[in-house]
């Protein structure tokens, strides 16, 4: 009651302050509404700057209506209400600036396309000083612009999902790094075998067309061949993985704001993965030796050492396994009564608060305020929503590790079960208290 008298207050305030220029302005220059794409960026960080300032206000005891101040219950559902409400916005407005920045990408991705062919252009120009303009080297640069004028093409078709990237980005809107090692190794084949094609298409001896078809043997191409085979069957094999890990609930996902570079070398928590690492790494180090085996022999498919390629079949069963691994399912070990200095010690009863312990409560990349707001504790057929406890600089509850929730009026005394559902849905064990009069 004194939450709902304190909102109802709150709400005639903010009635009386409002007047009729409250709209005026709202989508010209600098606009920060974040209802367009031009103002969803500045809108985000506005929320986003408002949202750290309350929270941080209330952490210190600050801005609590003089009706909720006298009951710690009432004045933490009032603060954790008001960081809910004021997260949800935040969280809209950081989905909008996502969908305004994916738009604007396939630009970047295309100028990106365009440039590395600029630098292949320079490249074989400084290079074909002395040595002379070869037509291996046309045929090269032919196959860049082919090969940009597709990307582009496709950059143009998913523009609204991040241009030529848009296949790379996986379900939970984060750069995947098992497609982008793919399809790294799959346009760098089909430059290659465009190189041949335009030389085959402008050599005029029998000789040299033999040479060139010979070329694609796969006595020569076989280390390269097995490489592509590999890194596409792994991209293939981790979205089967952790679709069914997901669905199994073993393995929480939940959805980024939008995709980053970082996304490459990092979990869904933004640490550094070593598999990830490691996967990235050796196969980039792969496919500069086969960019220069190309450049040195244009006229065959990179004939890539089976050492290396052995390197980098260890390296995707390592992130492969590294896949496996991750996640688990979060559970319950223990559920106390929550104790204050001074109390004295008593069993749970309606309107104490209690205590769950274990792990795994808040999924990886769920740390932001609009998640951990959808934290759900069932006690018996009562539906307990975590309240958000703010400090400096964050949050103290909920954590991954420990809950603290009241225990409603609304439970009935006896044995009664206690199950957290986490931020991505999935489900904890089942524990069992005792609720007394």
């Amino acid at each position: 009651m004194a939450v709902q008298e304190a909102r109802h207050g709150e709400g005639r305030g903010a009635g009386q302050g409002a007047g009729p220029g409250r709209g005026q302005g709202a989508h010209e220059g600098g606009c920060t509404c974040g209802d367009c794409p031009h103002g969803a960026r500045a809108g985000h960080r506005r929320a986003v700057a408002e949202f750290l300032a309350k929270r941080d206000e209330l952490a210190s005891g600050q801005g609590l209506p003089a009706g909720v101040a006298h009951s710690a219950s009432a004045s933490r559902q009032w603060v954790s209400d008001e960081l809910t409400q004021s997260a949800d916005l935040v969280a809209e407005r950081g989905r909008v600036d996502g969908e305004a920045w994916l738009g604007r990408l396939w630009r970047y991705t295309a100028c990106a396309v365009w440039g590395g062919a600029v630098t292949l252009l320079l490249v074989q120009a400084l290079t074909a000083i002395g040595a002379g303009w070869t037509a291996a080297r046309t045929a090269g640069l032919l196959a860049a612009l082919v090969l940009a004028g597709l990307l582009t093409g496709a950059a143009w078709l998913h523009r609204a999902r991040g241009g030529a990237l848009a296949p790379v980005i996986g379900e939970d809107n984060r750069l995947s790094t098992s497609r982008a090692v793919a399809a790294g190794w799959v346009l760098f084949v089909v430059y290659a075998v465009l190189v041949l094609v335009g030389q085959l298409a402008a050599a005029s001896a029998h000789r040299s067309r033999d040479e060139l078809i010979a070329g694609l043997e796969l006595a020569r191409g076989a280390g390269v061949v097995t490489v592509v085979a590999v890194v596409c069957g792994i991209a293939v094999l981790v979205r089967r993985v952790v679709g069914l890990r997901v669905l199994g609930q073993r393995l929480q996902k939940v959805r980024a704001d939008r995709p980053r570079a970082a996304d490459l070398l990092t979990d869904d928590s933004g640490r550094g993965s070593f598999a990830d690492i490691q996967y990235v790494v050796i196969c980039a180090v792969a496919l500069v030796f086969a960019a220069v085996r190309l450049a040195r022999r244009p006229s065959q498919l990179p004939d890539l050492p089976w050492g290396l390629a052995l390197l980098v079949l260890v390296s995707a069963a390592t992130y492969l396994a590294g896949k496996y691994a991750e996640g688990g399912r979060p559970v319950i070990l223990s559920v106390v009564r929550s104790r204050e200095a001074g109390d004295l010690d008593a069993p749970i009863r309606t309107g104490d608060d209690i205590e769950i312990r274990g792990a795994g409560f808040v999924p990886p990349g769920a740390t932001t305020a609009d998640r951990l707001s959808r934290m759900v504790v069932r006690i018996g057929a009562v539906h307990v929503h975590v309240p958000l406890v703010p400090v400096a600089g964050g949050f103290s509850n909920p954590t991954d590790a420990v809950l603290t929730v009241p225990v409603p009026v609304d439970v009935e005394p006896g044995r009664v079960e206690v199950q957290v559902v986490t931020a991505a849905g999935v489900e904890t064990n089942r524990c069992v208290i005792d609720v007394t009069d």
